[in-house]
């Protein structure tokens, strides 16, 4: 039997939560102005490509919240901010050169869902001027449910939604007031029914453990409250305590959140919950039914992991729209602008709004396959290495061996022909995934517990 409190104890140290590599810390500021134009010109017709939205305002902070975002009490900001939007889409679509097709459209924050109806409109059209976005366009929207109103569902289905991906955190009185999140069950049951109502088949609903003056018990009731609801896909995450970045978690009492063997308890209760309710474990922290696309893309090895977590989403190239957005190429990261004020200037004096970027080098290439593999299918093939990277993947293979020749806590193993981590050490995979990272040794950035 695995000793989880032992194994937790010896690898406390923080670790990435590997939604790509390298990670962000590590994109660097001189290198995205010029990175961009080249990226988005080697833009090709024959290839879908994936779009990301941010919208970096919220009507209310949650103290729990890790995103670039800030709290407005005016809508006028939020209307601005879509003027910039639309310039940088037209900036964008010149640079390419022709209406890219795309396979998947996701409007993140903040809370998108704050927007009103007009404004979802104006994008709409812009986006369906500079893409190509067809009835294979998987559109979706992070929702507060908060934030719904009629006017809302009219600016989704002006947009196209086709996906709602709803947040709930926690339905528990006391740990919502701990996390200044205050949502009823029976508002997120109604929100839920008039998206339905529009013709929203597919929901997905976000919660998290290991928040403040949550136990066992109270993750319980919520989960079965979250199964109620019935949504496609459940994204479980581990609340990451930073709060040296994000100075609004310094509103959460330190002696309020659940330590390290009550957070991985937390996480075992849940996945067994949800699991008995019918979903299928998706990585280390998402959950699926078995006939969503999600779940099928597990079945069949064709998972991927982004920075929205995991995904269907194929796209070798990804365009980041909006502050602080990042898009991924084959060639490598770019990042917008952070600040919004920034992002805005930039854009207004007619310049992509880009902040830092980095170059892939043929190690980053080899080392993002295995890392995204252990992350999605807990196992990476050699024989498949070898096909995609030919002799360059040898000495991967060997420090692969090496790794669990060595590795004391059993956490992976080699069979046959395969690095694989164990079910029973599927808990622990960031921490396998982070021996393969060449750039974490450098890293002055302080990441979330890996557990």
């Amino acid at each position: 039997m695995r000793d989880s409190a032992t194994i937790l104890a010896r690898h406390s140290e923080p670790v990435p939560r590997y939604t790509s590599y390298p990670t962000a810390p590590h994109f660097q500021s001189d290198l995205g102005a010029g990175l961009l134009p080249t990226m988005l010109a080697g833009i090709t017709g024959d290839k879908r490509v994936s779009l990301y939205i941010h919208v970096p305002y919220c009507d209310r902070l949650c103290w729990f919240c890790g995103c670039h975002t800030k709290h407005t009490r005016q809508y006028a900001p939020v209307a601005d901010y879509v003027d910039s939007l639309l310039r940088e889409i037209a900036l964008v679509s010149r640079a390419v050169g022709f209406p890219a097709p795309v396979a998947q459209l996701h409007f993140g924050g903040g809370s998108p869902s704050l927007m009103r109806s007009g404004d979802f409109q104006r994008l709409s059209d812009a986006l369906r001027e500079a893409f190509t976005i067809d009835q294979a366009s998987e559109i979706s929207v992070e929702i507060d449910p908060s934030d719904v109103t009629d006017d809302t569902l009219d600016g989704l289905k002006a947009l196209g939604m086709t996906r709602a991906s709803i947040g709930v955190q926690d339905f528990d009185p006391a740990v919502q007031t701990a996390i200044n999140r205050p949502q009823s069950f029976e508002l997120t049951r109604d929100v839920v029914a008039s998206l339905r109502s529009i013709g929203i088949d597919s929901l997905n609903i976000d919660a998290l453990y290991g928040l403040p003056l949550q136990t066992e018990q109270r993750l319980a009731t919520t989960l079965d409250k979250v199964v109620d609801l019935a949504p496609d896909r459940i994204a479980l995450f581990g609340y990451a305590h930073m709060p040296w970045l994000k100075k609004h978690q310094t509103m959460i009492r330190d002696e309020d959140l659940p330590d390290q063997g009550e957070r991985f308890g937390q996480a075992r209760l849940a996945e067994a919950a949800l699991v008995a309710a019918g979903y299928a474990a998706i990585g280390i922290d998402h959950f699926a039914l078995p006939h969503d696309t999600l779940a099928e893309a597990a079945r069949t090895g064709r998972l991927h992991r982004n920075f929205q977590g995991y995904t269907t989403d194929a796209c070798e190239t990804l365009i980041g729209l909006g502050a602080s957005s990042i898009g991924r190429f084959r060639d490598g990261y770019v990042q917008n602008i952070v600040p919004t004020a920034t992002y805005r200037a930039a854009l207004e004096a007619g310049l992509l709004p880009v902040g830092r970027g980095y170059r892939l080098s043929d190690d980053d290439r080899i080392r993002a396959h295995l890392i995204e593999r252990l992350m999605c299918d807990f196992t990476v093939s050699f024989a498949d290495m070898e096909a995609r990277f030919g002799a360059a993947a040898a000495p991967y293979i060997a420090e692969a061996r090496q790794i669990a020749a060595s590795d004391a806590d059993r956490l992976c193993r080699v069979e046959a022909d395969r690095f694989v981590i164990p079910d029973d050490a599927r808990p622990f995979t960031r921490i396998v995934a982070a021996r393969f990272d060449a750039h974490l040794q450098t890293s002055a950035f302080r990441y979330s517990k890996a557990v």
